[in-house]
């Protein structure tokens, strides 16, 4: 599944920024609500994991689209 071009721009480009973005807007909202402590590890944890999620499907697919295209012209 993960070795697919498109299935990776679908994650690096639209579903894991999109939930690093809902992640950081929980965690905002949970400490503007007086829950520090969650608030701080969901804005630091689970909005940088989803973050680096994309960063990483991102240079695989840069990694496959290369190799692919490496292969097509030898």
């Amino acid at each position: 599944m993960l070795k697919k071009p498109e299935t990776l721009f679908v994650l690096g480009y639209m579903l894991l920024p999109l939930f690093a973005l809902i992640s950081a807007i929980v965690g905002l909202t949970m400490i503007l609500g007086g829950n520090k402590i969650a608030g701080i590890i969901v804005l630091i944890v689970v909005t940088q994991v989803f973050t680096f999620g994309a960063f990483f499907a991102l240079r695989k697919r840069k990694a496959l689209l290369l190799q692919e295209h490496d292969a097509g012209t030898l």
